[in-house]
């Protein structure tokens, strides 16, 4: 029910990013018990026509021009591109797209320990995204399965600005973002958006998130979720002034998982952001994601 790359290393030293979180949330689910290694896949690259499904052929070509240039990388994306970092953005997203395949063939939930990287638009990328590797999985599931209508619950602490544009005139894929709002990025128009004031905290959030998802589910069905359950509106996060406690990030995570069990739906989960003070923080919350994962699959079986 896991899906993990010894090489989702994003060759990212000295970011605020923490690279190894990937690692560390894999290291600490084999330790946990939480899943052997047996039911954590490794998954290929993602396909050059997978990702023509979003991105377009001139963005891809130039993404390789750009590797080795790393100023150029810096301005625009606030993070380097490296032969190694592309690399390993292809292999997170397929595993994005292994997740979501393997959550549909199974009516259950999978979790990418990587993805997210939900603002990287069709022709360009920006705030550490360069492939929007939820966008091309959703695409790969209404091509290739059943799967046609799909829900985007994004509760990172930023709005899911790249994903929002790039189905902004699709009505077959519901965009939902929930995020501090006086915050970059410049916002795109997503199917809902909830902005939050600063010093948000647990109660407030998560009233709101529940309040939209009972809206959304009363006026649309769905094939299939994809969450991006990020770890940044956690209170100790250097980005962002929202207050979540870790409790109220696992309360988060039960709504979302809740209305999935409740309407018998297959959901692809993704890390997204972190970047607590403490890297340990971080990896917590998304290990309380981790044991989450597990326990509503055990409600389905």
């Amino acid at each position: 029910m896991f899906v993990y790359s010894p090489q989702y290393d994003l060759d990212w030293s000295r970011h605020i990013f923490p690279t190894d979180k990937y690692r560390l949330v894999y290291e600490r689910i084999l330790k946990e018990g939480i899943a052997d290694e047996t039911e954590i896949l490794e998954p290929q690259p993602a396909t050059e026509d997978d990702l023509l499904l979003v991105h377009t052929r001139s963005y891809l070509e130039r993404l390789r021009r750009l590797v080795g240039r790393p100023e150029v990388a810096i301005m625009e994306f606030e993070a380097p591109l490296t032969e190694k970092t592309l690399q390993a953005l292809y292999l997170c997203t397929g595993g994005t797209v292994l997740a979501a395949k393997k959550a549909l063939e199974q009516n259950r939930i999978w979790l990418n320990i990587g993805g997210g990287f939900h603002h990287a638009f069709r022709e360009h990328g920006e705030g550490f995204c360069f492939i929007n590797d939820v966008a091309v999985a959703a695409r790969v599931l209404q091509r290739y399965t059943d799967a046609k209508r799909i829900l985007i619950v994004d509760c990172d602490l930023h709005q899911g600005n790249g994903t929002a544009k790039i189905f902004e005139d699709d009505p077959s894929i519901f965009t939902f973002s929930i995020h501090q709002e006086r915050l970059y990025p410049i916002k795109q128009r997503s199917s809902l958006d909830i902005g939050l004031d600063d010093f948000a905290g647990d109660e407030e959030y998560n009233r709101k998130l529940k309040d939209a998802l009972e809206g959304i589910f009363k006026r649309h069905t769905f094939d299939f979720i994809f969450y991006l359950a990020g770890a940044d509106p956690y209170e100790g996060d250097q980005l962002g002034s929202l207050k979540l406690t870790k409790e109220g990030l696992k309360e988060r995570d039960e709504i979302v998982f809740g209305f999935a069990y409740r309407s018998r739906l297959p959901v692809a989960v993704v890390l997204a952001g972190g970047y607590a003070f403490r890297t340990e923080d971080v990896v917590e919350i998304h290990i309380n994601t981790a044991h989450l994962v597990v326990e509503y699959n055990k409600k389905r079986n």
